[in-house]
C-alpha cells in the first residue's frame, strides 16, 4: 500500500499566485511563473503583521515624554504654498483627520517595541520653479526632495547659513530647466545640411551615450541605413527622416550643439506633423528620441510631456504584448519587444528622478525582460539588466514612498530582490567595466548607467534610515541637551545597519562614475549618472555630518568632481556641484568643531590628573584680602584689578586658544591671586609670566624626555 502523498505548505505563496489563486512552489522563481514565462515578476510580498493596539488615552507621562520628542517642521516657502496632504510619487495616500496633525516631514524618534524596527519616510513634494518661474511638481522619492530633507536638517541643526548663496537667497532651488533655443520659422522649415562623412562618428556617439538606456535599433546597421537615406536625394519628409535626424542630433549634442539644435528642432517639427498619420515603430520612434534629446539639454519637462505621446503611441501599435509582436516575424518581434523595454526604461527614469507617476505599466505587459541561451543561463544584455533593477525600484516607491512607514520586514522583502539581481548582474557589470578595451566604450558606460540604478535603488530603500539616524546624531538646538538622544555612532541596531548601506551604495557609485571620469570615457551630457550621482552626494555629505566616518570625506570629493566634470555641458550637473560643496563645507566645519570642542573636554579631564586646573574658588573667596602682608603689596581696588584679567582675556579669545580657561594655562595660579604680583611690570610681562608657566614644547627642551619635578 502506498504512503498517502503530504501536502507540503508554503508559508507565502508569490504575488502572481496570490492574484491567479494557484498554488505557489514557494521557489523564486516559482514553477508557475516559469512556465508562464513570467519569472522575472515572480515577487513575493511580506505578510503583514499584526501590531498590537495601543492605548487611547495616553497617560500623562507618556504625553509629556513625546511632546518633548523633536520633530522637524515643514519647510515652507514663500513663493508658493504647498498643501499639507502632500502627493506621494505614485499616488496619493489619505490620511484620517485627528487631534494631533503631523507635518510632512516629522520623523518622530519613539521607543516602543512596535516602532523599533521602522522608520519614518521624509515627505518632501514641492513645487519648484523651471526656468520661466513656472511651478513644477517634485514628488518624494526625487533626488530633489531628498535636499530638502538634506537641506531642512543641516540649516536648522548645524548652518544656518547653508546653501546659500549657492541656491539664491532664500536656499530654494529651481529646476534649472534650460530655455528651448527657439528657431525662426524659416529656419526651422530649412532641412538641415548632413555630412556623410561625419555619420560614423555621429552614430558612434549615439550608442554610447544611450547604451544601456535605450536600445532602438539595430546598432550594426545604424550607420550604413542612415548613410544610404542620406544617398536618396529627394525623398520626401516622414516620421523615417525624423528618426535619422534625431538620432544625428543626439551624436552631436556634446560636440557641435548649434548643428544639433538645428536638426532636433527640424525633426521635432517634422515628426508632429506626421502625427496624425498612421502609427508604426518609427513613430515611437522619433518622440523616444525627442524624449533622450531634450533629458541631455535640461529640459526635463519638456521631455516627460513628449514621452507620454511615445507611450501612447507604443501601447496604441501593442508593442507590450509579446503575443502580437511575434506575428511580424523574429527580426521584428526582436525589434519590438527592446523597443517596449527601451520605453519602461525612459519612464522609471522620469518617473522616479522626478517623483511623477509613470506613464506605462507592466500590469498587462506580457513583454519577457530575461532571455536564456540554449543551456538555460541567462544572456547578458544591458536592456534587460536596466529594466530589472528600475522594476525593482518601482516597487520600492510604490511599497515605501507612498507609505508614510518603512519596516524591518518590508526592507527584507526587498533586499532579497536586489540580492538576487546583484548576484546575477553586478560581477559582470563590473568586469565590463573594468576590463573592456577603449574601443568598447559604449559597454562602459552602459554597464555603468545600469550600476549607478542599481547604487540607487539601495540608497532609496535605505534612505529612510539615513535619516532616522541622522537627526538622532545631530542635537536640536531648540531642545535640552537633556532631552537629544545619544550619538548613535557605536550602535549596531538594524537601522544603523541599514544607513551604512545607504552610505555604502553611495561610495560605491561615486568610485565608480570617478574612474570613468578619470579616464575619459563618459560623455558630458548623462542626465541617468547626473541625477543618481546628486543624490549619492547627498547621502554622503549627511553621511560625514553624522559621523559615519571621515574617509567619506574622499567620496564626497570624487562625487563632486564627477559633478563638475558633467557641469562643463549640463545645467544640472553645475547647480549639484555648488550644492554638494556647500553641504561638504558645512559638514567639515562641523566636525571641525567637535573635534575642537572634545579636545577640549579631553584636556580639561587630563589636566586635572596634576592640579592644572584650580578648584573652584567659594564665593567669600572672591573678595579680595585686605590684609596687605598677605601678598605684600597694598589692596587693590576692583577696577585696577579686573583690568589686566580683561585685557589678558581678550588677547586668548583673540588666539586660536580661545575656548581655553585662561586657568588651564596658568598651572594653578589665579590671576585674582597673583594680581597683586604684576603692580610693577608691563602688559607684556604678565601675559609672559602666564604663558611662561607652561612649557608648550617640552620635548624640544629635555631631548626628548619630560621632566615632571618642577611641575609637582
Amino acid at each position: 500500500m502506498s504512503s498517502p502523498m503530504v501536502r507540503i505548505r508554503i508559508a507565502n505563496a508569490c504575488d502572481t499566485c496570490k492574484q491567479r489563486k494557484v498554488k505557489c512552489d514557494g521557489n523564486l522563481p516559482c514553477s508557475y511563473c516559469k512556465r508562464r514565462q513570467v519569472d522575472s515578476t515572480c515577487r513575493f510580498s511580506p505578510t503583514p503583521r499584526r501590531r498590537p493596539r495601543r492605548p487611547r488615552l495616553p497617560s500623562p507621562e507618556t504625553s509629556v515624554t513625546q511632546s518633548s520628542v523633536p520633530s522637524v517642521g515643514p519647510d515652507v516657502s514663500t513663493d508658493a504654498p504647498v498643501p499639507s496632504a502632500e502627493p506621494t510619487c505614485i499616488h496619493t495616500a489619505h490620511t484620517t483627520h485627528t487631534t494631533h496633525i503631523r507635518t510632512s516631514d516629522d520623523i518622530t524618534l519613539r521607543s516602543d517595541a512596535s516602532a523599533e524596527e521602522e522608520a519614518d519616510v521624509p515627505r518632501e513634494a514641492r513645487l519648484l520653479r523651471d526656468a520661466h518661474g513656472k511651478l513644477t511638481f517634485v514628488g518624494d522619492c526625487a533626488p530633489l526632495s531628498l535636499f530638502q530633507t538634506v537641506r531642512q536638517i543641516v540649516t536648522s541643526r548645524v548652518d544656518p547659513n547653508a546653501f546659500t548663496p549657492q541656491t539664491g537667497q532664500t536656499g530654494r532651488v529651481s529646476m534649472l530647466e534650460n530655455s528651448s533655443s527657439y528657431l525662426s520659422f524659416s529656419a526651422i522649415s530649412k532641412e538641415p545640411h548632413v555630412d556623410s562623412a561625419t555619420v560614423g562618428q555621429l552614430v558612434s556617439s549615439f550608442i554610447s551615450v544611450t547604451s544601456g538606456l535605450v536600445n532602438l535599433f539595430e546598432n550594426e546597421n545604424l550607420a550604413s541605413n542612415i548613410s544610404a537615406w542620406i544617398a536618396k536625394e529627394g525623398e520626401s519628409a516622414n516620421v523615417t527622416s525624423a528618426v535619422n535626424y534625431l538620432v544625428l542630433a543626439i551624436g552631436s549634442q556634446s560636440s557641435n550643439e548649434e548643428s544639433a539644435t538645428g536638426a532636433f528642432q527640424y525633426a521635432k517639427t517634422l515628426a508632429l506633423s506626421c502625427l496624425g498619420g498612421d502609427l508604426g515603430i518609427e513613430t515611437v520612434q522619433a518622440f523616444a528620441l525627442i524624449t533622450i534629446y531634450m533629458l541631455r539639454a535640461c529640459q526635463i519637462n519638456g521631455a516627460y510631456l513628449f514621452f507620454g505621446i511615445a507611450a501612447r503611441a507604443a501601447y496604441s501599435i501593442g508593442l507590450h504584448r509579446t503575443e502580437v509582436n511575434t506575428r511580424f516575424g523574429s527580426d521584428t518581434h526582436t525589434q519590438r519587444d527592446r523597443l517596449w523595454k527601451s520605453l519602461r526604461v525612459l519612464d522609471l527614469f522620469l518617473s522616479i528622478s522626478m517623483g511623477r507617476p509613470p506613464s506605462m505599466s507592466d500590469v498587462d505587459c506580457t513583454v519577457p525582460c530575461r532571455s536564456f541561451n540554449a543551456n538555460g543561463q541567462e544572456q547578458y544584455d544591458l536592456l534587460n539588466a536596466s529594466v530589472q533593477i528600475l522594476s525593482i525600484t518601482e516597487e520600492i516607491v510604490l511599497r515605501v514612498y507612498s507609505r508614510r512607514k518603512i519596516s524591518f520586514q518590508l526592507t527584507e522583502g526587498i533586499s532579497r530582490q536586489l540580492r538576487d539581481w546583484s548576484s546575477r548582474w553586478l560581477p559582470r557589470l563590473k568586469q565590463t567595466v573594468a576590463e573592456s578595451p577603449r574601443e568598447d566604450e559604449a559597454k562602459m558606460i552602459g554597464a555603468c548607467q545600469v550600476m549607478s540604478s542599481y547604487y540607487y535603488a539601495v540608497m532609496l530603500v535605505a534612505r529612510p534610515f539615513l535619516m532616522y539616524e541622522l537627526y538622532k546624531r545631530l542635537p536640536d538646538p531648540d531642545i535640552p541637551t537633556a532631552t537629544n538622544l545619544s550619538n548613535g555612532g557605536s550602535d549596531n541596531s538594524g537601522r544603523t545597519r541599514l544607513a551604512n548601506a545607504c552610505i555604502d551604495a553611495a561610495s560605491l557609485m561615486a568610485e565608480s562614475i570617478a574612474d570613468l571620469v578619470n579616464r575619459q570615457i563618459l560623455d558630458g551630457r548623462m542626465p541617468l549618472i547626473v541625477s543618481w550621482l546628486f543624490a549619492s552626494s547627498l547621502v554622503l555629505g549627511v553621511g560625514l555630518l553624522g559621523g559615519f566616518g571621515r574617509i567619506l570625506e574622499k567620496y564626497a570629493r570624487m562625487s563632486i568632481s564627477g559633478l563638475e566634470y558633467f557641469a562643463r555641458s549640463d545645467a544640472h550637473a553645475l547647480q549639484y556641484s555648488l550644492i554638494a560643496k556647500s553641504l561638504l563645507s558645512s559638514a567639515l566645519k562641523h566636525l571641525q568643531k567637535q573635534d575642537i570642542d572634545e579636545r577640549l573636554r579631553i584636556t580639561e579631564s587630563s589636566s586635572k590628573l596634576f592640579g592644572l586646573v584650580p578648584k573652584e574658588r567659594l564665593p567669600q573667596e572672591d573678595t579680595l584680602p585686605t590684609d596687605t602682608g598677605q601678598l605684600g603689596v597694598l589692596p587693590l581696588d576692583m577696577e585696577s584689578a579686573n583690568a589686566p584679567q580683561d585685557l589678558l582675556t581678550h588677547e586668548l579669545f583673540a588666539s586660536p586658544f580661545h575656548d581655553i580657561d585662561p586657568a588651564l594655562l596658568s598651572l594653578g595660579c589665579s590671576l585674582d591671586s597673583t594680581a597683586g604680583a604684576f603692580l610693577g611690570r608691563d602688559q607684556q610681562d604678565r601675559i609672559d609670566h602666564v604663558f611662561g608657566a607652561l612649557n608648550l614644547f617640552p620635548l624640544l627642551d629635555g631631548n626628548g624626555h619630560i621632566d615632571l619635578v618642577h611641575n609637582l
